[in-house]
């Protein structure tokens, strides 16, 4: 991986025949779909991968069946977000066996914890993880965010490389860059798609955007139009990807609308399977009509 990671990195959704089988076919299908579409990365197992609710030994599949297909093409970032410290660090461990790059890590959920406990729970979990880290802020599914001051604090580890934000909070993201000023090297990524282009124009370095999954080459161009600060190309298309939010993500009325969409979509598009893990059920046939409809209007 280059020191720096910079660009656009796809949340891999974790492909499913069932509740405990990888759909492995369709990985690889995703997989050299992102890859052809020109990514910069992978990350799996975070939120879009439905990390919380794959048991172990399922994660650790994912694991090794996404390493084995990229074969180092692209770098490859594995989520260990945990309430336990043993198990993120086991994971890591798989991660680090099956030549991942770097690790993901966001706060312990269920109990909240104040700002000095969740650095002093990464002061004890970083030294014991074999790979670099980046964290990541998914307040709305924690509960706690990230100070800007304690992601800095946390930061003095060298080990720490990158923060992805999904807060959806555009002044808390520039206080993140703001703090991160004279740290040029520092990876600062932005999860909600809808703010990538804007973040990359005052200098983050890309987007980990759930579309991307299913359109690549569509987050690759917004990235590089904002790189090259053609506010133009950015305006035409964000407002593609904004026509994709609005339509894709927006299907029923659930919580789980956006992942529910993402899984549906790719299987419009003979990508993979769009079976979710429990608790959650696939889209019915009325509402998947809905996502084909959508994705026809994109015309891309």
């Amino acid at each position: 991986m280059e020191k720096v990671l910079r660009g656009i990195v796809p949340p891999l959704v974790t492909p499913l025949l069932d509740n405990n089988t990888l759909d492995v076919e369709g990985l690889e299908r995703l997989i050299e779909h992102v890859i052809a579409g020109g990514v910069h990365g992978v990350f799996i197992l975070g939120t879009t991968g439905e990390a919380q609710s794959l048991g172990f030994s399922l994660r650790c599949d994912m694991i090794k069946q996404t390493a084995r297909i990229l074969k180092g093409r692209l770098p490859l970032l594995v989520g260990i977000s945990d309430t336990s410290v043993a198990d993120s660090v086991a994971l890591a461990n798989v991660a680090a066996d099956n030549g991942a790059d770097a690790v993901v890590s966001a706060p312990p959920y269920y109990y909240a914890t104040a700002q000095p406990e969740l650095a002093e729970f990464y002061e004890e979990l970083i030294p014991q993880l074999p790979l670099p880290v980046f964290l990541y802020n998914m307040p709305t599914h924690t509960k706690v965010s990230f100070a800007p001051s304690t992601i800095r604090r946390i930061a003095e580890n060298p080990k720490v490389i990158g923060f992805k934000d999904s807060s959806a909070n555009g002044g808390y993201f520039q206080s993140v860059m703001h703090e991160f000023r004279d740290r040029p090297e520092f990876s600062i990524f932005v999860g909600p798609e809808e703010m990538m282009g804007e973040v990359v124009l005052m200098g983050a370095h890309g987007g980990v955007n759930g579309g991307a999954n299913m359109f690549p080459k569509l987050y690759v161009a917004l990235y590089n139009a904002a790189v090259a600060k053609d506010v133009d190309k950015v305006r035409e298309l964000h407002a593609k990807v904004m026509q994709l939010s609005s339509t894709i993500y927006t299907v029923g009325s659930y919580g789980s609308s956006y992942l529910k969409g993402v899984k549906a979509g790719l299987s419009v598009l003979g990508i993979c399977n769009d079976f979710l893990a429990a608790p959650f059920n696939k889209f019915d046939d009325e509402h998947k009509a809905k996502i084909r409809a959508a994705i026809e209007a994109l015309e891309l």
